[in-house]
This record gives structure tokens, sequence and C-alpha cells, in this order.
């Protein structure tokens, strides 16, 4: 993918036996979680970090949303938090291992998996205020072939420096959610202060660090973990460059572990997207991620949408007919670097309080660099 503010694109990761894909999800708000293994990982995670915070309940049908999450709702218990959103971790790692997963969850519960600055270190509640909304920009199924050909040029045209052993992967970016927030028998929807996050992440993605507004304490907590990252640098420089085989290996590893309700098509077109947000693949690789992401059925180009700052741009996005949410990649308009992700209602749904035009998830990648440490910046001496 091509250079973000500070340098370009990214991914996940898979093996030869176990079809690993990018998790389907990466922070999700209360209700968005994937699979059940993910709710479990989420609630463990969240009763390490505090026990104050109580799980969501589920208020709508088992549809799918746009980030093939498939039986519960975007619901929350009454908190002055959102629940867990896509900045959990942990969902990532387990997305597509379900016998690894259940293997991390001893591994959290035992303690093993969170280290460091604790979640109660610090940590303020964020704000919450109306849900977020937006003017929904026309779809154009015609126009996608050719915007991801431009794309996957730029993307491979990118002169970023090759990470070197030992170093990290640094992210930094903005993200908010919307959500429908439980007290007793009221509901309303809702979201959270557009808020920073950063992330590191080692290049075989078994360790890394987390700093985020309102989940984690100023200090951060470990990613260091067994079960490696699935964005991982080193796993996505071995994926094939071959669009098609690309995609025939995303298809491969979503058909195995997939929600039956997620429709095949969306859940490769999620895949994709979760290997464009807080990775770093070789430029070759992001090219081909859109070369792939353009053989999709029902992938379209939208001519307008907003990121999280506000920074407007053109987007490659697929509805959800499950669930009426529009997944969109958002890209500069003249360099069509990659500038965020959102997630809009596109259509009404039975039993969805959220309302057509309801942003349910927005971000901005803000800064992406090699670093030669955890908790590094960029310009920071080692």
């Amino acid at each position: 993918m091509n250079a973000s503010p500070s340098h370009r694109p990214h991914p996940a990761e898979w093996t030869e036996t176990q079809n690993l894909l990018p998790s389907a999800e990466r922070d999700l708000p209360a209700g968005r979680h994937q699979f059940h293994k993910e709710q479990m990982m989420a609630r463990i995670h969240e009763d390490l970090r505090t026990s104050s915070r109580t799980s969501a309940t589920s208020s709508r049908t088992p549809a799918t949303s746009s980030r093939t999450s498939a039986t519960s709702s975007r619901t929350s218990a009454a908190s002055p938090v959102a629940p867990v959103k896509r900045s959990n971790p942990f969902l990532r790692r387990t997305i597509l291992l379900p016998a690894a997963a259940f293997a991390l969850a001893g591994a959290v519960a035992g303690g093993l998996a969170l280290t460091g600055g604790g979640a109660d270190d610090g940590k303020a509640a964020l704000a919450t205020g109306p849900a977020l909304t937006t003017r929904i920009g026309a779809a154009d199924a015609k126009g996608a072939p050719q915007l991801l050909e431009r794309i996957s040029l730029a993307a491979a045209d990118t002169s970023a420096p090759t990470p070197r052993k030992g170093q990290y992967i640094y992210i930094a970016s903005k993200v908010a959610d919307s959500y429908v927030k439980i007290d007793g028998d009221k509901s309303e929807a809702v979201s959270n202060e557009l808020h920073p996050r950063q992330v590191w992440n080692s290049l075989d993605g078994r360790d890394g660090w987390l700093i985020e507004a309102g989940e984690t304490g100023d200090k951060g907590i470990t990613l260091k973990s067994d079960v490696p990252f699935s964005g991982a640098y080193n796993a996505l420089a071995g994926l094939p460059t071959d669009p098609d085989a690309l995609l025939q290996r995303i298809y491969r590893a979503s058909d195995a572990n997939r929600d039956p309700e997620v429709p095949r098509d969306q859940a490769a077109f999620v895949a994709i997207g979760d290997l464009l947000f807080e990775s770093y693949p070789p430029a070759e690789v992001g090219a081909a991620l859109y070369k792939a992401a353009a053989k999709i059925p029902g992938v379209v180009s939208v001519d307008d949408a907003v990121d999280a700052t506000g920074r407007h741009g053109v987007a490659i996005a697929r509805q959800n007919d499950t669930d009426g949410e529009r997944t969109e990649w958002i890209f500069d308009k003249k360099t069509l670097r990659f500038l965020g992700e959102r997630i809009v209602v596109v259509k009404a749904t039975a039993g969805d309080p959220l309302k057509v035009g309801t942003v349910t998830h927005t971000s901005a990648i803000t800064e992406r660099a090699v670093v030669d440490a955890a908790k590094q910046v960029p310009g920071q001496a080692s």
C-alpha cells in the first residue's frame, strides 16, 4: 500500500498449516466482535484491565457487520467508557487461529500476556457525545477496477525503508466509534470522542506495545505473545504477490474460519481491509492486495469519504447487505495515499437502532514509520 503520512501500507499473516488471515476486525466497538472466540478474548482482556466494565448484551439479530462480525450487537452496558473497540490487540491475534485462541486465553488468564503499564494506571474515561454521522458518498461499481489499478500502481511506486531485524513498525492514528449505550430500559446512539492510538509491533509479530486513550493507561500495555500478530511484517513479506493466488489464499482461509452468516465476498474484502491499517507490507504485497480486491464482486468506488481527522478522499468500499453497513478504505484524491477507514450504515435493517448515515467506526493514520524499539517515536533517539 502507498505511504501514509510517514511511510506507507500494511497487512496480515497466515501459514500453510493454519491459513492465517488478517483478523477481520481490529478494535471493534462492543457488539461488533466477529466470533464467539473474539468475544471471549475481549472479555478476558477487559476483566484483567478493569473489573468495573461489563460486557455488552446483544440486541440485534445475528447478522454480520462489514467487518465480518456475526452474532453480537452494537450495544454496551451503561458505562462512561465505550466497550471494547477495534483497538483490542488480541482480537487480531486470534481471529483465524481457533486453537491458538484458547491457548492465548489461558495465557492471558494466567497473567502472561499483559505486563507493563496497567490499564488502570492513569486511564481516563473517554467523553461521549451524539452518534457520528456523515453524508453518504455515491457508489460506482464501474469505477472501482480503474481506481484500484491506480491505487495499486501508487502503492508499488513507494520508496520506504526496509525494516531490519530487531526494529519495530510504529503506527499512530486517531479513532472513534459510534455504538448503542443501554442504561436499564433506555438506549441511545452515542459515540466516544476522537482519540489517539499508538501501536508498535515487532517484525515477527510476537512483541509490541499499545497506547490508546481510554483503553490503556498513559504507559500503555504490552502486546507480547506466543501467538504472533497477524499483520506482522515478516508474515506479510511471505505472501504471494500474484493477485489471483493471493485472493485464493484469502478466500481459502476465510471460508475455513468465517461465521456462516458472513457473506463470502464480504469476508474476503474485510480481510484485505485488515491488511491496510496497522501494518507495513513490502510495496509489491500492498500492490497485490489492491489488485486482489478488484476481483471481489460487489466492490465499488465512492466519490467522497472523510477520515477521522476530516481529510476528504475517494474510497474503495463494499456493502454488507446483511447488516446494511459499508466499509470504506479512504485514499487521498491526488496521491492515492491510504488515509484511513470508516464504516457507515447505508441501509436500514430491522431491529438496528443506528440510523442510515451513522458512522460506526472511523480512523485516520497520522504516522507510519520504522523505529528501533518499542515505545520509541520517529525522531526520538533510541
